[in-house]
């Protein structure tokens, strides 16, 4: 209950859809009611039972109340047969006509309404699902699949949609229902109800002993379905290493594994729930049973029942396990949502660690430094940086230089504010980074990687990440300075060309001069660049690190290089090992002191 009271909270906007569908429920359960009794004068008119009654009867109070309507009805066929029998026929046709209308009616509005707050409770709990993914940090998604992220946002958000959103349908209804029908079956006969007041509390008893498991087995379900999620994800993802290894056998047992562990357990959830409907239909008509054999004794042996209230009463009592059998299905879908809440919750309830502090500083431009004061890190238990110290002017580049394991691209995930440091600080212009805005820290900064990041979409879009309001011209001035202007003009259809999956119709070269255009869009003050031609053949790495010269003109530069050659120019080269400094200086000064960085230029000349 304590996931479901969490999850109400996205259905607050549509309140009003609740209150108009609780409206339309009354009415639905009243009228649905009404309709089982409106059938008892007509019965009495067809049986000839209807009492001579010439004299309007009189109220007398609440207690009198089946007394007073049964002898207004005669009363008032009494009026009607007087003018024929056609009449009354007529009339009563047309007055359970007008109930079973009136109550459809309603139950179409009731529907109509609850779907707006169903599907825009989705809406909300996915956007707030999607906004917190993408504000965690790095180092939350570093243990987790993707798979099993994506299956929260699509089907485990979609299961509580089904489970606890429809209770919110079922949670006025069918009480209502079974609480009309139950108070027309009082006025009928209370004898005979004493039978359904045993009947409902010993069928949710045997109902809930058949769904106490059902959030375990619903649990496996949705986790294997994010596991198997992550191997469609991991193999499209690297569908060349798959084929030229051939691994797809590999591969494809993993994933037939996980589908046939799917199977296993969804045959037993769906078992299990199923049992639901046929448990409490046969509890039902067993009760239904014992009210024909005991009802049918007051009818024919007692005379103390009518006959034609009789088969009213069997309708109302029929008529509560439709309703009955709801709501065990409902106590089934909250077992089955606890599980998909719980998932989506996990990320919901997650604190960022990287989160701005309440009274973090807006901060828009870089006047003197970055320093990064003795700072010590470590991803997990060893330390990567051990109390590194680093001093970055405005208007210099700085490269860092090592052995892979050294921590140089460490030094790019903290200035970034991608993890924060364990021991230290790192200041802009003499403000610890932690109490600037995280949104305003990036702001000052564009980001080359390695990995050239594209999406899925055009030329344009792609760059449009740096800077949303660009021109057309800007665009193709951003692409000039990284050298990609030569290819795009020469597309089929130039900006507006989609560049595929991951820029997987392009080289390497060309996406990585398409991630310098996206930064030099961006025209941000500091620029952080992370092995960016480490991957590239010698040509690209010329027309690529020509680019980076062009886009480090007056900017800041943070250099994290692979290939010496590109960093030769350099105002400072950091000589790093096991997350400590060995040597600094600039590249004639380090040469010349025949240490570590003379090493590593030579291994780099035997390549």
């Amino acid at each position: 209950m304590n996931y479901f009271k969490q999850i109400l909270r996205f259905a607050k906007p549509y309140r009003i859809y609740a209150l108009l569908n609780i409206i339309s429920n009354i009415f639905y359960a009243l009228f649905g009611t009404l309709a089982m009794v409106s059938l008892f004068p007509m019965l009495n008119v067809l049986f000839g039972k209807t009492e001579k009654l010439r004299e309007k009867p009189e109220w007398t109070g609440l207690l009198d109340i089946r007394e007073y309507s049964e002898a207004y009805l005669n009363y008032y066929v009494t009026t009607k047969a007087d003018q024929g029998n056609d009449d009354v026929l007529i009339f009563m046709v047309i007055l359970v006509v007008s109930m079973f209308f009136l109550k459809n009616i309603f139950g179409y509005l009731a529907m109509y309404f609850i779907t707006f707050l169903r599907n825009g409770s989705l809406k909300d709990i996915r956007n707030e699902l999607y906004k917190k993914t993408v504000e965690l940090p790095l180092s939350y998604f570093s243990e987790k699949r993707k798979g099993d992220t994506m299956a929260r946002i699509s089907t485990d958000v979609l299961e509580i949609q089904h489970s606890f959103l429809s209770i919110l349908e079922l949670i006025v209804r069918e009480p209502l229902s079974i609480l009309f029908a139950i108070t027309a079956m009082l006025l009928i006969s209370p004898k005979l109800t004493l039978f359904v007041f045993i009947f409902i509390p010993v069928s949710g008893f045997l109902i809930s002993l058949i769904g106490k498991r059902l959030k375990k087995h619903s649990d496996k379900v949705q986790k294997e379905q994010g596991f198997f999620l992550s191997i469609v994800e991991e193999t499209l993802g690297g569908l060349k290493v798959v084929k030229g290894f051939n691994a797809e056998k590999i591969f494809g047992k993993k994933f037939q594994d996980s589908t046939s562990r799917f199977y296993k357990y969804s045959n037993a959830l769906l078992n299990r729930q199923n049992l639901a409907s046929p448990t409490s239909e046969f509890l039902g008509i067993t009760t239904i049973s014992v009210l024909l054999w005991y009802g049918g004794q007051m009818v024919l042996v007692e005379k103390s029942l009518e006959p034609s209230l009789f088969l009213i009463y069997m309708g109302l009592a029929y008529q509560i396990l439709t309703p009955a059998k709801a709501i065990s299905k409902a106590s089934y879908g909250v077992k089955r949502g606890n599980s998909a809440a719980e998932r989506v919750l996990e990320i919901l309830n997650t604190t960022s660690p990287l989160k701005d502090k309440p009274d973090a500083i807006e901060k828009n431009d870089f006047n003197n430094d970055i320093t990064l004061e003795n700072i010590s890190f470590k991803y997990e238990d060893e330390y990567v940086l051990n109390d590194f110290f680093l001093k970055v002017p405005k208007g210099s580049s700085v490269a860092l230089v090592g052995q892979s394991g050294s921590g140089k691209s460490t030094i790019a995930n903290l200035v970034t504010r991608f993890y924060d440091v364990n021991k230290g600080s790192i200041k802009i212009d003499g403000t610890d980074i932690k109490d600037l805005k995280k949104e305003s820290l990036r702001g000052l900064m564009g980001l080359v990687t390695q990995d050239s990041i594209l999406f899925n979409d055009t030329i344009k879009n792609n760059l449009l990440v740096g800077n949303e309001n660009a021109t057309d011209e800007e665009i193709i001035d951003a692409l000039k300075v990284a050298n990609a202007w030569e290819f795009v003009k020469d597309l089929s259809k130039g900006l507006d060309t989609n560049i595929g999956d991951s820029g997987s119709k392009l080289s390497g070269g060309q996406k990585q001069r398409l991630s310098i255009a996206r930064a030099v869009l961006k025209n941000p003050p500091i620029m952080i660049l992370d092995e960016a031609t480490s991957a590239l053949d010698t040509e690209s790495e010329r027309l690529v690190q020509s680019a980076l010269e062009n886009m480090m003109k007056n900017r800041t530069s943070i250099v994290i290089a692979h290939r010496l050659s590109t960093i030769q120019n350099s105002d400072l080269i950091v000589v790093m090992q096991k997350g400590k400094i060995v040597e600094q200086g600039r590249h004639d000064e380090l040469i010349a002191k025949n240490g570590v960085y003379q090493k590593l230029v030579n291994m780099q000349s035997l390549d």
